[in-house]
């Protein structure tokens, strides 16, 4: 089995530092925060 996607739950600095070093690596990431300003 391969992993083809991730999710995150949590887009503070540290969420949004494995979703920047996952999508690198050409997986598909969905990010996900209460806050909706953090995702962008």
């Amino acid at each position: 089995m391969k992993i083809r996607t991730i999710g995150i739950v949590g887009a503070g600095q540290m969420g949004s530092g494995i979703a920047q070093v996952c999508a690198a690596s050409r997986l598909d990431v969905v990010l996900n925060d209460i806050d909706q300003a953090a995702i962008r």
